[in-house]
């Protein structure tokens, strides 16, 4: 035992303390985002919205998404990640707490639209501080940890929310998300200061390629798209068939999900390393992620045993731990050819247009066909990402683009 807790140790030996602090910012972030698992049940359950609604409610979440990514880029570029961050976190978290006080469909629709403008944009300007923070051999695994860090607080995020809804309101859920967006500003304001921290791969590009004629990156980026509309069914719809169907508590739902980040959090960093050494090219990698996420859906319509739900989080987590860290580091690594803010920025552009796509079209297909058909649909969409992450792989061998389709 003490053998295997330190080859875990050393796995995450090497990530420069800047990665640490950025990881432990994100970490405070996203333990209060209880929000987000929840919000589909806010808004059935408390504000009686129709399904429909809740729908294109989701989709006005992925549109803000959709803006304040392509904004953060844009501005990364421009300005520096640093202030992108610092503003995107302060702000975000006193528009968390005051969405809490919208009640009607237009300015919940609304109010969602500008949140997710202004916390988004902390996405792409992450990345690329991410990217200057950690050394080139640590690329990986510095996104392996702020991964960690994002699942470790969906791992406390939605038990602790399920918590709070249990003994006080969903409006609780509202505060503490805002109030942990501020504090992780102010921490970010006091250690990643450009002044105090270096930079530890900081690049130098002449004349930057724009991201939207790398056909491969298009091509890359269109299959994360797929990936992203079966996933974020996990935070959407899923929670809502663990509800109906399985008659599961919030609290029970928070605890299943909070499973997730918990397993991830163990067992991540480890099987990255393991991965990173092996034979398999990237693309592989991610292929098997994709079946993995596929066959999670196949279980929750093998069954009306309640089992199936925690197999099928346990197919989806693994899926997620293979497909999520490399398919960073690919983007990473592309940004070295352009502009880094605007890579990041349709990296993110990318679940942020899965975030339009996939909550809307599911609440519609479970309200017409219900919920096994809606996993069906999903799994077909998963078929077709892996046959384009096939394709990707050809065509980069064939065009000698190694980056992707050999390392």
């Amino acid at each position: 035992m003490k053998t295997l807790f330190k080859n875990y140790i050393n796995t995450f030996k090497g990530l420069s303390t800047e990665v640490w602090w950025l990881a432990f910012i994100t970490l405070i972030n996203r333990a209060g985002t209880m929000v987000i698992p929840f919000l589909s049940l806010y808004l059935t359950k408390n504000l009686h919205f129709s399904l429909i609604e809740v729908g294109w409610i989701m989709s006005a979440f992925g549109g803000g998404s959709v803006v304040g990514s392509w904004l953060g880029g844009k501005l990364t570029d421009k300005l520096g990640f640093y202030k992108v961050m610092v503003f995107s976190l302060v702000t975000s978290g006193f528009l968390f707490v005051a969405l809490q006080f919208l009640s009607t469909f237009v300015t919940i629709c609304l109010g969602v639209f500008i949140l997710m403008i202004v916390a988004d944009m902390f996405r792409p300007a992450m990345f690329v501080a991410l990217s200057a923070y950690s050394k080139q051999e640590n690329k990986v695994r510095s996104v392996t940890l702020i991964r960690l860090a994002i699942n470790l607080g969906f791992s406390a995020g939605p038990a602790i929310g399920g918590l709070i809804i249990v003994t006080l309101s969903y409006g609780g859920l509202f505060w503490v998300d805002g109030i942990t967006c501020i504090l992780a500003g102010i921490l970010l304001l006091n250690v990643l200061h450009p002044k105090k921290v270096k930079i530890a791969d900081e690049i130098v590009i002449k004349n930057p390629q724009s991201a939207y004629k790398d056909i491969n990156y298009i091509i890359f980026l269109f299959a994360m798209l797929l990936f992203g509309v079966a996933f974020l069914q996990y935070f959407s719809t899923v929670p809502l068939f663990y509800k109906e169907v399985f008659y599961l508590s919030e609290f029970e739902i928070g605890l299943l999900m909070g499973m997730n980040g918990f397993l991830i959090f163990v067992l991540e960093m480890p099987l990255v390393k393991t991965l990173e050494k092996s034979l398999y090219s990237k693309t592989g990698i991610v292929i098997f992620g994709a079946l993995l996420t596929a066959l999670s859906f196949i279980f929750l319509n093998l069954s009306s045993w309640a089992g199936v739900l925690v197999i099928g989080m346990l197919c989806m987590t693994v899926g997620e731990m293979i497909a999520f860290p490399f398919s960073n580091a690919f983007a990473l690594e592309r940004a070295k050819k352009g502009n880094q803010g605007e890579y990041m920025a349709l990296y993110s552009i990318s679940f942020s247009i899965a975030h339009i796509i996939a909550h809307n079209s599911g609440m519609h297909l479970i309200d017409k066909y219900g919920y096994e058909f809606t996993w069906y649909t999903t799994i077909v969409i998963m078929i077709v990402c892996i046959s384009i992450l096939y394709y990707l792989k050809w065509r980069m061998m064939r065009k000698k683009d190694k980056q992707f389709a050999i390392n």
